[in-house]
């Protein structure tokens, strides 16, 4: 290494005769080629800095690089190198003038920032437009030094004159000085009024990309006055959604987000809104890492305008060779695009992606299916089946999810889908994930007093309680208590071994509380207890990322940055950034578009969401529909089904019955007009109405129950004394 340094030094100190600087140039060439492979180049700071006076532009630029590098941590370079700036900051060459002002704002040393002061005030006034617009972002690096120095020599005032400079390049370097300063300081807030703003977008077109950006992010600064303020500038920004730099397209979005919410009628942000669309899904045949970005920033414009992509479903699509984290984020656009009218659509689009071969995209694929379940009432029924086709499949990791979200079906549809239990319970053996293993104990809890069998299954569970994770543990827990409660001969056995396990010997304080709170509920108000435990649940949503309108206001005045990926304000994550809000105006309306409500089926069974408070025994030719004698005579299993698959087979219940719509597809057969039974909406024929007033279903249409089925327990009609005691 000493011996490279002691060449290096030779050649630049060489007293031949080189009156052109060939040599020189040579030797600081191997300079930054050793400095490049680390190599500590430092110790030739006086020959290198001699070097300045060669009146060669490369030259220059290779003695600034080594002054860029070195002059930071030795302040002495520094100092040996104020004479040569002064000297290049007068430089005829406006490229060494510009460079010369660049590499002073890069040194943070006090005399060379002493130094720059009357330079940079003469080249912001240059004649050379490139001098002026390097001379904008020293301004800005000199402010990241000391602040209170640019506010005091103003060159901020400075910078301000400069946005009427007649060279775009100009205009865009000191928007963005000005916006970054305005960004990092405390007390400096950067207005700017609809004259400037015109003139800025007037600049755009003679700009190159990242000057277009600039200047686009100055325009978040606007607060219009008026919504004719609004649209105009919504109209000028409108052509830069067809250029074909992806950056400019985010920000031109962004910038027209932004102005949509100070538009004042609903038929002139219609308009707006389809306009965004096509440049949207041109970005999505860019590369990934632009999918990406385009998708996470397109979950956030749908959640505030619900109808921006309403016909483009099918652009979202996957495609085979897509990296995992685009067809994740595909999957939650699909599904915030998902209405009644293209629900069959996008189910069996999900259906197809169910069965690839990458693991996180499958499971991705069922819960979304899932999701559409509990989103779109009409579409429940379909999805139910399409989760049961995909449990059969026997794939291990597709069970567990179709179990995990069918457990979320139950609570959306109390008592409308009980009759798949016992499909489920098939996969019993093959549960090892916790929250599957979770999702079915909750399932046998909470239809304990409607399962023959639930205190057996339980069971199945207990042995390897100490050993479950603790979210198991709760959902064991509750489980238990809810049998308990329901079928007390059934858990009457169960309970004190559970609540024993979890408040003496689990670690977790959370189970060891609920362990305690459940004992004392029991030992002192099983009435309480009953209300508890057995309360209505709250609402379920099938919104996967739904944001606070606040949080998302703020993260659409960031698209297409790094806040709206990590869906988190800047504030969180960059130490000076500031809270961005919408500028209080007069003009401000927030309007939005909703899209049409979504169908609900009607209820004609109010009493399927009570628990059965009959204590009748079932007779003995429900007994033996089941395939279970005991429940004749054993009232704790009165209105239950024994956990089997041809329990739950209900083909042979006698005239009039039908198949279970969800183990296989319904025969048609006719039903008597006061039968309880809904329809499907979306596949209904208009032949399905009988003269006769009663009708048929085809295979698509059955989504809740008929109240007469021979389903022995299972009978909706014996779950309210009144009915069953007719």
């Amino acid at each position: 290494m000493l011996c490279k340094v002691h060449d290096l030094r030779a050649e630049l100190t060489s007293e031949k005769k080189d009156p052109r600087g060939q040599r020189k140039k040579v030797a600081m060439k191997k300079v930054v080629a050793n400095m490049t492979m680390g190599n500590d180049m430092s110790p030739l700071y006086q020959e290198v800095i001699a070097c300045m006076s060669i009146p060669d532009l490369e030259v220059k630029k290779m003695v600034y690089l080594f002054l860029i590098n070195y002059a930071r941590a030795r302040a002495e370079i520094a100092n040996l190198a104020v004479n040569g700036f002064e000297d290049d900051v007068n430089d005829p060459n406006p490229l060494i003038r510009a460079m010369a002002i660049r590499t002073m704002g890069y040194i943070y040393v006090d005399r060379v920032i002493e130094s720059l002061i009357d330079p940079l005030r003469h080249c912001l006034r240059d004649r050379d437009p490139y001098v002026r617009k390097t001379s904008a972002m020293a301004v800005l690096k000199l402010s990241m030094f000391d602040r209170s120095l640019v506010e005091e020599e103003k060159f901020l005032d400075m910078l301000k004159d400069l946005l009427a400079d007649g060279n775009p390049s100009v205009v865009a370097n000191a928007v963005a000085a000005l916006t970054e300063i305005s960004e990092r300081s405390p007390h400096i807030k950067l207005k700017l009024n609809m004259k400037i703003a015109n003139k800025l977008i007037t600049a755009l077109n003679e700009c190159n990309e990242w000057g277009q950006i600039y200047i686009l992010e100055s325009l978040m600064y606007v607060v219009p006055q008026e919504s004719s303020d609004a649209e105009t500038v919504i109209e000028r920004i409108v052509p830069r959604l067809q250029h074909g730099n992806s950056g400019v397209v985010l920000a031109s979005v962004k910038v027209i987000s932004y102005m949509m919410n100070y538009v004042a009628q609903t038929e002139t942000l219609e308009p707006i809104l389809r306009k965004l669309s096509p440049p949207l899904v041109t970005l999505l045949t860019s590369g990934p890492e632009v999918q990406y970005i385009t998708l996470r920033n397109i979950q956030l414009l749908l959640q505030r305008w619900p109808t921006i992509l309403q016909n483009q479903l099918r652009a979202f699509f996957c495609k085979y060779d897509d990296p995992i984290y685009v067809k994740l984020a595909k999957l939650e656009v699909i599904l915030s695009l998902t209405t009644e009218e293209n629900a069959r659509v996008v189910l069996t689009e999900l259906v197809e992606y169910a069965t690839e071969i990458d693991v996180d995209f499958v499971r991705k694929a069922v819960r979304s299916i899932g999701r559409i379940a509990i989103k779109i009432e009409l579409a429940a029924d379909r999805c139910v089946r399409a989760l049961l086709d995909l449990i059969q499949t026997k794939v291990n990791y597709v069970v567990q999810e179709a179990i995990i979200v069918i457990r979320d079906i139950f609570r959306k549809y109390p008592n409308r889908y009980e009759t798949i239990i016992a499909t489920l319970c098939e996969n019993l053996d093959t549960l090892d994930e916790p929250e599957a293993r979770a999702a079915m104990i909750w399932i046998v809890g909470q239809y304990a007093d409607r399962i023959d069998n639930s205190d057996r299954v339980l069971a199945t569970f207990l042995d390897t309680f100490l050993d479950d994770p603790a979210e198991v543990q709760l959902a064991m827990l509750t489980a238990v208590v809810k049998l308990f409660i329901m079928r007390p001969t059934a858990g009457q056995d169960m309970v004190p071994k559970v609540l024993k396990w979890a408040t003496e010997e689990v670690d977790s304080p959370d189970i060891r509380d609920r362990g305690f709170i459940y004992w004392r509920l029991l030992s002192t108000d099983p009435e309480m207890a009953r209300a508890v435990v057995l309360s209505d649940k709250p609402e379920i949503s099938a919104e996967g990322e739904r944001l606070d309108m606040p949080l998302l206001e703020e993260l659409l005045l960031q698209v297409g940055t790094l806040s709206s990926i990590y869906r988190k304000p800047p504030c969180t994550f960059i130490p000076f950034a500031k809270k961005r809000v919408l500028g209080v105006s007069s003009a401000l309306t927030r309007l939005t578009i909703a899209p049409p409500p979504v169908s609900r089926l009607p209820r004609t069974m109010s009493t399927m969401n009570k628990p059965p408070q009959s204590s009748k025994q079932p007779s003995q030719g429900q007994a033996a529909a089941l395939g279970d004698r005991e429940a004749a005579t054993d009232p704790s299993r009165s209105s239950s089904v024994q956990l089997s698959a041809s329990a739950l087979d209900v083909t042979s219940a006698g005239a009039g019955g039908m198949s279970n719509p969800y183990i296989s597809d319904i025969t048609p057969a006719p039903m008597q007009g006061n039968d309880a039974v809904l329809i499907d909406l979306m596949s209904m024929e208009d032949d399905e109405y009988a003269a006769d007033g009663s009708s048929a279903i085809n295979s698509g249409g059955m989504v809740g129950f008929n109240a007469n089925f021979g389903m022995s327990a299972m009978n909706m009609a014996s779950l309210d004394p009144a009915t069953s005691s007719a």
